[in-house]
């Protein structure tokens, strides 16, 4: 399969693995999807395998950009079309009526799960919480409080120890405004009996989540994290176009997604920051960029460390291939704006989210940024599940008949020419309205905070 008129390398769709479509010399470019993914380290001969052996990438250090804007002409039409969720107090919208456990510490966690176990709520166990300092502490803090001020939970029990750094009073300073009947707050030093203390508090919450019924909300209001997740040589392919066209409908209805991942914009960089809306946008998404480049560099890290030994099996060899593949999840709309690494959604559009690659964390970021839900290609299958319902779409038939209790949708039709697109939109609705998730289902909801610091 030709993917670009472009390129060089065709796709086998058997095992979706590369081979060169001519001859290419040592040191050219090998082209896919119309973009450079590093060139030949030897002479390839037309019709040889292209991989590991004799492609290397382009990548480097921090690289400088100009503002060149196009595709910008993106029309975003109102729609009469809704889906079924919570509209809360404060004018929020989510799509589930969860009772939330959040932990201000990990020493805590084990009470949580109790309690979630006695009571039906969710509980999130990390690590953190103490022991923490300066700016890693507040990366700890801004999760966390996405999470409490999320609106696919009715009602938060922020339980707390009493002693860590961030203890609830610590972290009230940071939370910000909240309804004192839709977050309650259990310090478990200050009482005799906290399981019990905690199911009564939960009771209450309940009682309080009863008070939502699902009304129709309009598209517009719905936020839609994108990740992908053991990509292979299907994933740019299938998958990720597929959900790259659903963003760019429902970004066409006004509605909102979310782009993170920043290590696999390395290489696809340039055809994001050709759709930043203004230069400030433009200048936000150079620094971007730069400052995770930086940040590898400060670990002694090379920047190119990427793909992964499942990516590799799967077909892609460069972090330039992945990362063409990865942006595509992100349509063709322009990005509106540009959020640091627990920063909220603050506009209708495209936005670009601060932080790694790695699934929990990934996850874990968009849920705190106000994703409603996820869309997570993979090419390899993951069981992972983020708070919020995270919709596992497979870029390959094997897949999604090996791992069917995994996968909720099968983008590998897309290879054979088939039109998915009205039929995934329709389920991500459905999935908004109320249909469980793979995740869901098995009970699958877990979270990942990035640490960058020392601890004590």
């Amino acid at each position: 399969m030709l993917i670009h008129k472009r390129d060089n390398v065709e796709v086998n769709l058997a095992n979706g693995h590369k081979y060169s479509i001519c001859d290419i010399k040592k040191g050219e470019n090998v082209i896919k999807y119309g973009n450079p993914i590093g060139h030949a380290t030897e002479d390839i001969a037309k019709g040889e395998h292209v991989h590991t052996h004799n492609l290397a990438t382009n990548l480097s250090d921090n690289l400088t950009y100009s503002y060149s804007p196009r595709g910008l002409d993106f029309p975003v039409t109102p729609t009469s079309r809704t889906f079924l969720g919570y509209k809360r107090e404060d004018g929020k919208v989510g799509i589930r009526n969860d009772i939330w456990i959040v932990s201000t510490v990990g020493c805590v966690n084990k009470i949580a799960e109790r309690l979630a176990a006695l009571t039906g709520a969710f509980a999130f166990p990390h690590p953190f919480g103490c022991s923490q300092l300066g700016e890693d502490q507040e990366i700890t803090q801004k999760i966390l409080r996405g999470m409490v001020h999320h609106p696919n939970a009715a009602g938060v029990l922020v339980l707390g120890l009493g002693c860590e750094n961030n203890n609830i009073e610590v972290f009230k300073s940071v939370l910000g405004e909240y309804s004192p009947k839709r977050v309650k707050f259990l310090n478990c030093q200050d009482v005799s009996d906290e399981i019990a203390a905690g199911v009564a508090i939960i009771d209450e919450l309940k009682e309080y989540a009863a008070s939502f019924t699902r009304e129709e909300i309009p598209l517009s209001q719905l936020v839609v994290g994108l990740k992908c997740g053991g990509s292979d040589g299907y994933s740019g392919i299938t998958a990720n176009p597929l959900v790259g066209r659903f963003s760019d409908a429902l970004i066409g209805m006004g509605g909102s997604c979310l782009l993170s991942e920043v290590p696999e914009m390395f290489g696809a960089e340039h055809l994001l920051m050709e759709r930043c809306t203004d230069i400030a946008v433009f200048e936000k998404t150079v620094a971007l960029i730069n400052n995770f480049k930086d940040y590898y560099k400060r670990h002694d890290q090379v920047v190119y460390e990427n793909p992964s030994p499942g990516n590799k099996k799967g077909g892609i060899t460069t972090l330039e291939e992945k990362s063409l593949g990865c942006v595509q999840k992100a349509g063709t709309a322009p990005v509106s704006d540009v959020l640091d690494y627990g920063d909220t959604v603050r506009k209708n559009g495209l936005s670009l989210l601060n932080g790694p690659g790695n699934d929990l964390v990934a996850v874990t970021n968009l849920m705190a940024a106000g994703a409603h839900l996820i869309l997570f290609t993979t090419g390899r299958g993951t069981p992972l599940g983020a708070p919020v319902p995270t919709v596992k779409v497979a870029t390959n038939r094997n897949l999604a008949v090996n791992k069917s209790a995994w996968i909720d949708f099968d983008a590998s039709p897309v290879m054979e020419g088939k039109d998915l697109d009205s039929e995934f939109f329709d389920f991500v609705v459905s999935v908004a309205s109320g249909t469980k998730t793979a995740n869901e289902r098995l009970g699958y909801r877990e979270i990942s905070i990035f640490k960058d610091g020392v601890t004590l």
